[in-house]
Order: structure tokens, then C-alpha cells, then sequence
């Protein structure tokens, strides 16, 4: 004899299993980071974070090789970055770099062909700027890697092109009916966490130096121009970050005024540089090697490959977990100095330029 359950019951069972796979097992981890009753805390499933920390081991040291030796530069040729390490800090980050960065069936010959000293291959013209870069972030921009510093292992894990990184994206074919014109959002995006902003809040923030922007303070317009458009621009960059850095909103901002400077945590000034950093390296180390890169390494409309914020994070809110391998490897440090970034200001809308048109 067979039995139906009313339709209400099924309903009921229906809602009853909507609701328990919205929850996660295990309990979260709650961590609180301002007063309590304004919502200031970081919550982390731990079955998660496992999963990151195992994601975000440090690979084994490879142990520095003592005594005096001749510069690098005096033995081999054409060796135009590292010419101020002696002959055994050279083979070192060279091995290092291997382990890094090659891929396991072509280790030296990834970079080199022939005589050491021949440039044919493309990639060892990008290695040498990617050098320069990495002890550039090393020495000039502490206000935000600090003294963990950054390796090239920090993005590359292991692998010869990073897992995160970003070209222009494609403009979509106008949709047909009612829909009219996306304009670059309105349709699900992983980028901005599945949701409907703008899918490419990149191209504004981590290549152009276009005013990041939520509504104004003030009821009419002023010359610090803002729109809704420019905080939706603003809103898919933030939810970028929160992904890349696998935290809240509140791990930089007060809850209850995200504007506001003198309430925010001390996290939110070294986002501030991050971006500085992150755009300085986009213009000034990547884009220039465009035409370096083969076609075939190129995004949909030329361009060459993009670092974000999760380039170096992949999920955690310090890569490898604050793991100080620059410290170990003082071979990508450099003499250089330059003038630290500028504090961020204290009302970042009034202070900074407004676009002539919203991203």
C-alpha cells in the first residue's frame, strides 16, 4: 500500500531542507575586531580555512651556500639584475627560481636555450623584469608588504604563470528585446562574487587611476563628482577584495561608517597602498612587456596578463600566511631607496581627482 504526503508536508520538508543547506557544519570561528554590537567580526568555517592553510605552505628553504666568491656577473654574461650577487647567491635564486617557477619537465631550459647568456626565449626577458619587480616591492613598498616582503613563489606556487590574474575583459554583444545594454554588468560574474555589479572592476582601479567612490556625502552635486555607477564600480572592487583576502568587510571598515578614516581598522591604510602597489606594478613592470609576451599568452583583446589583489593572496588575508620567506631570501632584496607612498588622506573623496566620466 503506498502513502503520499499532502502537499503541505512536502512543502514543509521542501523548506526544512532549503534552510539546513544553508548552514555550515563546522560551527564558524568567530573572531571580533572592533565593538562589540557593531558587527565588527570575521567569521571562517574551519573546514575551509584547513583547506587554505594547506594551500599556503611555504615551500622547503633552499639553504644559502657560505664563503666569498666573484660576483656572478664576473663568470657569466649578460647578467643584468642580479649583477650584485656573489657566484653562490646567484646559483641559489636561480634554483629557487626553478623550484618556483619552472615547469617540472623543463626546469632550466624554461628560461634558457643554447649559450646561458642568449635571450632567445621570451621568458627569460620576462624573468629579469619580474626580478627587478620583486626586489622593487621588496624595498619600496613596505607600507604594505612590511617585513613579510614577497618572493616569486608568492603568486607563482609553483607554477609558470600564476592562477590569478586578470586581462580586459571582451565587451559583450548587445543582448536583443527588452534587456537593452548590460553595460559591462547586470549577468553573474565569479569576479565580483556571483553577483550583478560590474565585472570588471579592475581595468578602473588596478590599471587606471580612477577614483574609488561610494555615494556623496552631501544632498546636492559638488565637484567631487559621485554616482550611484561609480559606487557600483566601487562596490565590485570591494567584493574582489573580500574574495581574494577570504575576509568581511569589517576587516578594514567600521560597520557603522565605512567612510570614515578615524574609525576604520589600521588594515584599511595598508589596503590603501596595496592598491597604489598593485597599480604600479600593473604600469610599470606588465603592460610594458605586451609585445615581449607571444600572442598566444595575450587576453582576448592584446593584452598581457594582469596581477589583483588575489595574484599574491589566493584566499588568505596575508599570502602564505604572513610566511617571511624575503627574510630568507636577501638575495631579492635591494639597495635602492625611494620615497615612501603618501598617507592615505583623511577624506579620500574630497582628496582625490574626479574622473571626467564614471568607469
Amino acid at each position: 500500500m503506498s502513502h503520499r504526503f499532502p502537499a503541505a508536508a512536502r512543502l514543509a520538508l521542501a523548506g526544512l531542507l532549503l534552510v539546513l543547506g544553508a548552514c555550515e557544519r563546522p560551527s564558524p570561528l568567530v573572531v571580533q575586531r572592533g565593538y562589540r554590537g557593531v558587527a565588527m567580526e570575521e567569521n571562517r568555517n574551519p573546514r575551509l580555512l584547513a583547506r587554505l592553510v594547506a594551500a599556503n605552505e611555504a615551500p622547503a628553504l633552499i639553504p644559502p651556500i657560505p664563503g666569498d666568491q666573484p660576483k656572478a656577473a664576473d663568470v657569466y654574461q649578460n647578467v643584468q639584475v642580479l649583477k650584485d650577487l656573489s657566484l653562490p647567491e646567484f646559483t641559489r635564486v636561480m634554483l629557487a627560481i626553478t623550484a618556483w617557477v619552472a615547469p617540472p619537465d623543463k626546469s632550466c631550459s624554461y628560461c634558457h636555450q643554447g649559450p646561458m647568456a642568449d635571450d632567445a626565449l621570451y621568458t627569460k626577458k620576462v624573468a629579469r623584469r619580474m626580478l627587478a619587480m620583486v626586489r622593487d616591492i621588496n624595498s619600496n613598498w613596505q607600507a604594505h608588504v612590511g617585513s613579510t616582503g614577497v618572493t616569486c613563489y608568492t603568486c607563482h606556487r609553483g607554477q609558470p604563470v600564476p592562477a590569478q590574474v586578470w586581462f580586459a575583459a571582451a565587451p559583450v554583444a548587445r543582448p536583443q528585446g527588452m534587456l537593452g545594454d548590460r553595460a559591462g554588468q547586470n549577468a553573474p560574474s565569479p569576479v565580483v562574487g556571483l553577483s550583478s555589479l560590474p565585472n570588471d572592476p579592475f581595468s578602473s582601479f588596478l590599471l587606471e587611476a580612477r577614483s574609488i567612490r561610494v555615494g556623496s556625502a552631501t544632498a546636492l552635486p559638488t565637484g567631487d563628482r559621485a554616482s550611484i555607477k561609480q559606487t557600483e564600480w566601487t562596490y565590485g572592487f570591494m567584493m574582489h577584495i573580500s574574495q581574494a583576502l577570504g575576509v568581511n568587510c569589517t576587516y578594514c571598515h567600521n560597520s557603522r561608517a565605512f567612510r570614515d578614516w578615524d574609525q576604520s581598522h589600521p588594515a584599511r591604510a595598508t589596503a590603501w597602498h596595496g592598491i597604489q602597489m598593485v597599480r604600479a606594478l600593473n604600469t610599470e613592470y606588465l603592460r610594458p612587456l605586451t609585445d615581449t609576451f607571444p600572442d598566444s599568452r595575450h587576453g582576448p583583446l592584446g593584452d598581457v596578463a594582469k596581477v589583483n589583489c588575489a595574484t599574491c593572496h589566493q584566499g588568505v588575508y596575508k599570502p602564505l600566511f604572513g610566511a617571511q620567506m624575503a627574510k630568507d631570501y636577501p638575495e631579492l632584496q635591494h639597495e635602492k631607496v625611494m620615497e615612501p607612498a603618501a598617507a592615505p588622506p583623511a577624506t579620500p573623496a574630497a582628496a582625490a581627482t574626479p574622473p571626467a566620466k564614471s568607469p
